[in-house]
């Protein structure tokens, strides 16, 4: 009996694994959403920070949408201290980059574990004001939109044309930390190509981030 107890363990681990709940696992719900595949959802009305409801669509400049999946509280997207600078603080200014291209921008929270807390709507609104961002911030319920995108990370960019088409989806720059140290500005390279039409010259890099909280 002895010998056969190594397989009967892993047997037994096995099956404890698959039961377990996919966010305990680590795995994403549904794969990024594709390079030239069109934007989910596009019509789900979202609540805004300022009690306003809207959609992907309705948010859309004549050239194009950047989509954000953010949060209140992760490092990388609010900062460390003097340890890191995070990516919220370039927020604003990718908006007005955004906006010189005709391209909208939203950020969206999917943070569904943390409705109660850090995550909800009310500290969403305070942390708006706090940061003063001059893009709408989304409750995304139940997580669906993320769930849709493949959205994994905070925070996750998806930048769609003027036909809701994704044409970059990733990072936003190789620097979390320090803005003035960034030397491959990801996104804003992207903007500034779709902006005139051309194509993307790096459709695609690598999401670093928190992750979603789903659960």
């Amino acid at each position: 009996m002895n010998r056969f107890l190594p397989f009967l363990l892993a047997f037994v681990a096995f099956v404890g694994l698959a039961f377990l709940p996919a966010n305990d696992l680590n795995v994403d719900p549904r794969p990024e959403l594709a390079i030239g595949a069109s934007a989910p959802l596009a019509d789900q009305a979202m609540k805004n920070v300022d009690g306003a409801m809207m959609s992907l669509a309705s948010s859309k400049g004549e050239k194009g949408l950047l989509v954000v999946f953010s949060c209140n509280t992760c490092p990388f997207v609010v900062g460390n201290g003097e340890k890191s600078e995070g990516w919220e603080g370039r927020y604003n200014d990718l908006a007005k980059f955004a906006a010189r291209n005709d391209i909208g921008m939203v950020l969206v929270n999917s943070n569904e574990a943390k409705r109660g807390g850090d995550d909800s709507f009310e500290a969403m609104v305070a942390h708006a004001q706090k940061n003063r961002y001059t893009m709408p911030y989304l409750l995304d319920e139940k997580h669906k939109l993320a769930d849709a995108f493949g959205a994994t990370k905070t925070p996750h960019v998806f930048l769609f044309d003027g036909a809701l088409k994704l044409v970059y989806r990733g990072a936003i720059d190789d620097n979390v930390s320090r803005a003035k140290e960034v030397k491959e500005h990801y996104l804003r390279n992207a903007l500034t190509q779709l902006g005139k039409g051309a194509p993307i010259a790096q459709p695609e890099t690598a999401a670093m981030g928190c992750s979603i909280k789903r659960q």
